[in-house]
């Protein structure tokens, strides 16, 4: 019952995670627009996303406007796109595998088995989480670096946006849930050491133990 619901546990946390980091994805608030010195009052706010950017008006109109080349991108932003995807895709297979080897369903039959795949499942979530995690650092370091930078214009500076803390919190239920499924399998029952039996004492014709047994 203990690794039922550690299971149930890790795989919720798991399933949260996957979908906050399909959010961070789709988000375009990976970068805004940092308000400093002069630039406080401004008429309009920039957000650089992975797929699109919007500028927001001070009217409350937003425009967004769709990256038009891939190669003209930053490597960052490269990067972040690809290992997002391919962050999510662990995250759909670690559900399906996980699901395969639940011990609420009996798609397998053979309890070992199950222990195996579920455990398989969660070391897919943990690197769906670790895959997510390297463009949101990379990301975060190079926003800081050039909001630190003097030679950086103040109007290009960039503050770090909703999309990259979603994505942190993701990464951590990725984590925390993909271990805990690796931790919820039953320890085996058995040693693994055969037990050897002494034979019963054989009796004799005349309702005596046979002599032998004393031998």
């Amino acid at each position: 019952m203990v690794s039922a619901g550690l299971e149930i546990l890790g795989l919720t946390l798991c399933v949260v995670g996957t979908l906050l980091e399909m959010v961070a994805c789709g988000l375009p608030t990976w970068k805004v627009t940092a308000f400093i010195e002069a630039n406080i009052v401004v008429a309009q706010t920039i957000w650089d996303g992975l797929w699109m950017s919007c500028a927001v008006q001070s009217t409350g109109q937003m425009q967004c406007k769709v990256h038009d080349s891939v190669l003209a991108l930053t490597p960052d932003l490269q990067a972040a796109r690809a290992l997002t995807v391919v962050s999510s895709v662990f995250g759909v297979l670690g559900l399906t595998v996980v699901v395969a080897g639940a011990q609420c369903t009996n798609c397998i039959r053979d309890e070992r088995v199950k222990a195996y795949v579920v455990g398989t499942g969660g070391a897919l979530y943990i690197a769906s989480g670790a895959l997510v995690l390297v463009p949101l650092c990379w990301m975060a370091n190079n926003i800081i670096s050039d909001f630190y930078n003097p030679q950086v214009p103040t109007a290009k500076k960039r503050e770090i946006g909703a999309a990259i803390y979603i994505g942190w919190a993701a990464t951590a239920l990725l984590l925390l849930g993909g271990s805990m499924l690796c931790c919820s399998c039953p320890c085996r029952s058995s040693s693994g050491f055969s037990v050897n039996y002494a034979p019963t004492k054989r009796s004799a014709a005349n309702g005596d133990y046979d002599k032998r047994n004393y031998v």
